[in-house]
This record gives structure tokens, C-alpha cells and sequence, in this order.
């Protein structure tokens, strides 16, 4: 692919992360829900955090038990602690293996939510995530801001161009978890992915991972990562990150040493 392609996926997982780390404001109107509420048009997936170091589970836009209408999750449950590890994969700079080997000295799964590009541009790596036990998700084919998107026949193509690349190159059938792009949804979304056989995954922990020319120092990302964990998280990171890289496999040891566990998320969809 050619550089300004590579610059312009990038910028859109900038975009991501932005909403990842709780910036987006809601933009449309809600259905309130008892005392929650759920988009009817569009809003950005958001995150309040308690005390840092209280391993509390954060409060998101809307609760766990309406979201599961819609086969949605952002977080597991807290009277156990497990973690849910997801990285999401907009194109393949150097980083994505020793992900991977802190993955697999852990024996930790995890589950990798692609874009077309990524596909197209390091088949390898998805290859090696099938024969190492982890799952590959759907983060669409172009990454666009699927909330905009309102007929279910475009809403479809972007999931389903992935899915027949993910065929053609390990020769199995993707695994229908879906990851919003930009973390941009609203109800319909939920349901037009529903209607399509997917559950859908936000998170519930993440943290500014995403800009590549200003990456974090490893004190930084521990403050949130280690500050922030919490039982039943849901944990975003992007694996054009050269910190995660770096500190990944020192950081799941001491998320072992808090006594937590590492575990796929067809844990929680079997839970329904």
C-alpha cells in the first residue's frame, strides 16, 4: 500500500483513541433507559473513572444490562478478577510480534480486532494469531464512522469484505466480534450488528496509546493501566504502540501478581 494510504489509516486510529480515552462528547439524542440511557442517533463510547487504584469498574454511556440487549459488551463481571485483553490493528508497524510473545509467555488470549488494511498488508501476523489461540475481530474494512452509516446493505459491506479476506487467508470463518471505529454508535448500529450475528465490544480500560510520533513513557502507561485495572475489564490497546511493545509482558506479570487472570471474551458471550 502506498505511504499516504498508511498516514491516512493512522490517522484515523488517532481518531480512535481520542474516543477510546473519553473525549467525545455525546452528539445526538438519548432513550433513557431507567436511569441509563443509550444513543438514538450517534454518540462517542465514554468512560468515568473512580479513585485511581481502587479497582473499581468505571461507569460507561450506558449499563452493562442495557447494552446486552444489543449484544454489546464494555465490561465483565466484577466478582471475579478477570481480564479480557483486545488490541485493535489499523496497520503493522514493527510491534504487533513481541505483542504477540508477551501474549504467548503469559499464555494469555487475546483477541485482535483488524481492519482491511491490516489484512492486506500482514496476512503473517493474522496467521500467526490463529495458530497461537487468540481471535480475530472486525474493526471493518475502511474504518469509517460506521454510526453514519444508516441501510443495513453498507453497514453489511464493511464487515463483510473483512470477513472474506480473514477466509481467504487462514481458510476459517471469522469469529463475529465487531469493535466500533472511533468508538462511534448509536442504537441502530447496535442492532443492524445484532441482525448480522455479531456481538459488539467496547472497553473499559484504555489509555493514550494511539499517536506513534508521541508515545508514552512506561511510568505513564502503568499509572493508568496498573491505576485504573479492575475486575471484568474489558482492556483496549493498539499494537502500533511501541510502549505496549516494550512493557507488555511486565505488565501482565503484575497484573498476575493483583491476582488477576487473563481470559477470552467467548467467556462473556457464553455467559448470556
Amino acid at each position: 500500500m502506498k505511504k499516504n494510504i498508511l498516514k491516512g489509516t493512522g490517522l484515523l486510529l488517532v481518531l480512535a483513541l481520542m474516543f477510546a480515552a473519553g473525549r467525545g462528547a455525546a452528539l445526538a439524542k438519548t432513550k433513557v433507559v431507567g436511569s441509563f440511557s443509550i444513543a438514538e442517533e450517534v454518540d462517542n463510547w465514554g468512560l468515568g473513572f473512580g479513585e485511581s487504584g481502587k479497582e473499581l469498574q468505571p461507569t460507561g454511556n450506558a449499563s452493562p444490562d442495557e447494552l446486552k440487549k444489543y449484544d454489546t459488551y464494555y465490561v465483565g463481571d466484577f466478582a471475579e478478577k478477570k481480564l479480557y485483553l483486545t488490541f485493535d490493528c489499523g496497520y503493522e508497524n514493527g510491534n504487533t510480534e513481541p505483542i504477540l510473545d508477551a501474549l504467548k509467555k503469559h499464555q494469555a488470549p487475546g483477541t485482535f480486532f483488524v481492519v482491511g488494511h491490516f489484512l492486506e498488508t500482514a496476512p503473517d501476523l493474522v496467521k500467526r494469531m490463529v495458530a497461537d489461540g487468540h481471535t480475530v475481530g472486525n474493526h471493518t474494512y475502511h474504518h469509517p464512522d460506521m454510526s453514519s452509516i444508516s441501510d443495513l446493505t453498507s453497514f453489511q459491506k464493511e464487515l463483510k469484505d473483512v470477513e472474506k479476506l480473514y477466509q481467504e487467508i487462514t481458510g476459517e470463518t471469522m469469529t463475529k466480534y465487531y469493535r466500533p471505529p472511533q468508538g462511534k454508535y448509536s442504537t441502530e448500529n447496535l442492532k443492524m450488528a445484532k441482525e448480522l450475528g455479531y456481538h459488539t465490544f467496547f472497553w473499559s480500560l484504555a489509555y493514550v496509546d494511539w499517536n506513534v510520533d508521541a508515545q508514552p513513557t512506561k511510568e505513564e502507561a502503568f499509572d493508568k493501566m496498573i491505576g485504573r485495572i479492575h475486575p471484568g475489564a474489558i482492556v483496549l490497546l493498539h499494537s502500533t504502540s511501541s510502549t505496549n511493545a516494550q512493557v507488555l509482558d511486565e505488565l501482565l506479570t503484575k497484573w498476575e501478581e493483583m491476582g488477576y487472570t487473563f481470559h477470552p471474551l467467548s467467556e462473556l458471550v457464553e455467559a448470556e
